[in-house]
């Protein structure tokens, strides 16, 4: 029996997760919206792809909780998408809203399914998720430090003139503004890149990283991205269905480690089969730890609002 994974919302960002998930044959998908007919199209539409993708992933669209039942994974994308000039903040309430609502409704079809939260702003949609959900922390986690990460590792590779097969990068705190890129711990093939750029350089590469999804959001106008969040959303599903035990940033719940407790913010994470297995804390200069403290005050006073 194939294993399930359930994509909530069909968007850009949801719609071309399940096309990934289906192409790498990772399971059969869910793809479930409130708009009736764009689940369904869409799903059928990445269905008819299988044949040419080489893959025997089914594929279903639906409007209905009720097939989503029994998913070993379940991916929470929905929310409304962040305009130009609309910070994270202003999708605070609404998609407090949208994230509760998708939690209870997949939970009652899935009790033991895997939340991965990929829904902005982020960092408190995981804290709404597991306080909505019950679960335990190992089971909710969220998307944002593969894609932040994936971003500075683009950027170093297009300095460098390097395949971004060489390239590991690490970005810890929150999906933000207020994001802690670490020059010190991202490396082409082993080698810090404060070895290997200029100061001024590596400056410009951790501004870039944290103004990453702005930047997108400026050149599109209308929407945001969805390619690499997709593509970092499919990475987290593999490491899980595949109990790779493998090391990613993500957005996990805290109880003391990096001196934080009580909230999400992204840290590096060891995922398998059960979900975060370890939280790994690395050593921080104290300047990186402050950033990180401010990073995680600045998502406090958002779980601060919601009174969560």
């Amino acid at each position: 029996m194939n294993k399930k994974v359930t994509v909530v919302g069909a968007g850009n960002v949801g719609a071309t997760l399940a096309q990934r998930l289906a192409d790498r044959e990772l399971g059969d998908v869910a793809l479930i919206d409130i708009i009736e007919g764009m689940p369904q199209g869409k799903g059928l539409d990445i269905m008819e792809a299988t044949p040419v993708e080489g893959s025997d992933a089914r594929v279903v669209g639906t409007n209905d909780y009720r097939d989503t039942a029994a998913s070993d994974v379940v991916v929470i994308t929905a929310g409304i998408a962040r305009k130009p000039g609309m910070s994270r903040d202003d999708l605070l309430n609404t998609n407090y809203k949208i994230v509760k609502e998708c939690t209870e409704n997949v939970l009652k079809h899935s009790p033991q399914a895997i939340l991965i939260v990929v829904s902005n702003p982020l960092d408190a949609m995981c804290q709404v998720a597991y306080k909505v959900s019950g679960l335990p922390k190992h089971r909710v986690f969220g998307m944002a430090g593969v894609l932040d990460s994936a971003r500075m590792r683009t950027f170093i590779a297009m300095e460098l003139g390097v395949s971004v097969e060489n390239v590991h990068a690490s970005v810890l705190g929150g999906h933000g503004d207020t994001m802690v890129p670490l020059p010190r711990y991202s490396t082409v093939a082993g080698v810090p890149i404060t070895e290997l750029l200029p100061p001024e350089k590596v400056d410009a590469i951790v501004k870039r990283t944290a103004n990453g999804g702005a930047e997108i959001v400026s050149l599109l106008k209308t929407g945001s991205a969805y390619y690499a969040p997709s593509s970092s959303a499919a990475e987290m599903v593999d490491a899980v269905l595949k109990d790779k035990h493998k090391v990613l940033p993500c957005c996990c719940y805290l109880e003391g480690e990096y001196g934080i407790r009580g909230l999400y913010v992204g840290v590096p994470a060891q995922l398998g089969a059960k979900g975060v297995e370890k939280i790994w804390e690395i050593k921080l200069t104290g300047s990186e730890r402050s950033a990180l403290q401010q990073s995680a005050a600045a998502v406090k006073e958002l779980v601060d609002v919601l009174k969560l």
